[in-house]
């Protein structure tokens, strides 16, 4: 990408978008990283480099700040997640679906634009294998959000076969960060215990204890969003999305380890509408494809996820 080229980010201040900005800015120069929100930012955050308040919805005001800026990448990230996504299902198609086709067809028209979109493993339902699940299986979503997601792959596959849209994908597992609020995912308990376990060395956890999902430390999920992007299209053979694996735990798994660095820690177990969600996804995620195709591998292990998180948050909250 020349330094006149820009990238925009769609959804900036979300749990990805924030991490993702930040290396992008790295990598390109804060100015030529444009980030966007639908809600206004604060003045930190406006003061690394070039902030707009934007709707994905409103398809003319995306496609100027395009044309304005020069953009030859984008990652749409603006979207409803799966708890949130259950309370408004049709806010939430609404959002996930029409926000898609506002870029799809950008892009159909104008040649030359690279654009990211997530899928996530909400795509898979309560018949997908549950264990080593393969990058082709039975896809029935249950939830709203993965019921977006999973048309959403389609419609990418489409626009890529009929339209020679170069756009890429990631099925993210749940993300685990510091940096960011969690966002109304079913996943959150694994950045909500790390949290409540610095401040109140105590936590309630909304999912099961033995409930396994498939989970990422969000440096690996940054590292795999960029290698994907930068990768040569001839080597992009899936356009619907790409399985990722990072580490496979449970909430009783996490707490243990997270034991070992606060032995007094504490959790108790309260399943909420969330659980219905969980169990409809794999406990484990075969990522073989990615690997083969463009080189994919995970860095962050249980282990070394944990001690990152508390050091971090132990830092946030000077504790």
């Amino acid at each position: 990408m020349s330094q006149t080229e820009r990238t925009l980010v769609l959804g900036s201040a979300g749990q990805i978008g924030t991490d993702l900005v930040e290396e992008l800015r790295g990598i390109y120069g804060s100015d030529n990283v444009i980030a966007t929100d639908i809600k206004d930012q604060p003045a930190d955050f406006k003061a690394k480099g070039p902030f707009y308040m934007a709707d994905v919805l409103d398809a003319q005001q995306v496609y100027d700040l395009i044309k304005k800026n020069n953009v030859k990448q984008v990652y749409l990230l603006a979207a409803l997640l799966s708890a949130v996504a259950e309370q408004k299902p049709k806010a939430a198609w609404k959002l996930n679906m029409d926000g898609l086709f506002v870029m799809l067809d950008y892009c159909k028209e104008n040649t030359g634009i690279k654009l990211f979109w997530p899928s996530s493993i909400a795509v898979f339902g309560p018949t997908t294998p549950r264990k080593l699940t393969p990058q082709q299986t039975i896809m029935e979503p249950s939830t709203v959000y993965g019921i977006s997601k999973q048309a959403g792959e389609r419609w990418c596959e489409y626009y890529n076969q009929k339209h020679q849209v170069d756009v890429r994908s990631i099925r993210y597992p749940g993300l685990i960060s510091y940096k960011a609020d969690p966002g109304g995912g079913t996943t959150d308990y694994a950045v909500n215990i790390f949290h409540d376990a610095v401040l109140k060395n105590t936590y309630d956890c909304f999912l099961k204890e033995n409930t396994a999902l498939p989970m990422m430390y969000m440096p690996d999920a940054i590292r795999a969003t960029l290698e994907l992007m930068n990768a040569p299209a001839e080597k992009i053979k899936t356009r619907s999305g790409y399985n990722l694996a990072g580490i496979s735990f449970s909430p009783v798994e996490l707490v243990e380890e997270i034991k070992k660095h606060i032995p007094s820690f504490t959790c108790t177990y309260t399943p909420d509408s969330r659980q219905q969600i969980a169990d409809s996804w794999p406990s484990n995620i075969d990522d073989s494809v990615a690997q083969k195709e463009w080189g994919w591998k995970h860095e962050y292990d249980l282990k070394e996820m944990t001690s990152e998180m508390l050091r971090h948050i132990r830092i946030k909250y000077n504790k």
